[in-house]
């Protein structure tokens, strides 16, 4: 299974900010298992949707800025605070801003918002691979294109 944990971007602006929605509904499929009786959005999870907002944040800045066109690829995660959990109802704000970037890769720092207050915090550090399948960027751009509608 493939997990989109990202609804819509809300702010885009390329070298700057992004800022997308995550609402988590008992519906998912994780909670089944995490937990019965008590349903816990994985931090794993959190964490995923955080990365997808990133790294794709990253490869729109370096496509506008540097002019290349490549797959970013999570590498690290650094410095990761996990400070309260999410359960259904509850929606997020994924945060990313692009720390520094050169065409080899980058560093991003994302953060999650319930309720205006930090949830979640980290730094993840992809490097660039270049895009080889027309279908995987197609399919790449109309991701980004659904998010942003």
């Amino acid at each position: 299974m493939r997990f989109f944990l990202i609804d819509r971007i809300i702010e885009w602006e390329p070298g700057k900010i992004a800022r997308a929605i995550k609402n988590i509904s008992l519906s998912e499929d994780f909670f089944d298992d995490h937990f019965p009786r008590m349903p816990i959005m994985p931090g794993v999870l959190i964490l995923e949707g955080m990365a997808q907002l990133g790294g794709i944040f990253l490869e729109e800045t370096a496509k506008t800025e540097i002019k290349i066109e490549k797959k970013a690829i999570m590498t690290m995660i650094d410095k990761t605070k996990f400070k309260e959990i999410c359960k259904p109802g509850d929606q997020l704000i994924y945060q990313a801003e692009v720390k520094a970037f050169n065409e080899l890769g980058g560093k991003v720092s994302v953060k999650a918002y319930k309720s205006d207050k930090v949830i979640v915090s980290t730094s993840f550090t992809f490097v660039f691979q270049d895009i080889e399948d027309e279908f995987l960027k197609r399919d790449r751009n109309r991701l980004l294109e659904l998010w942003k509608s």
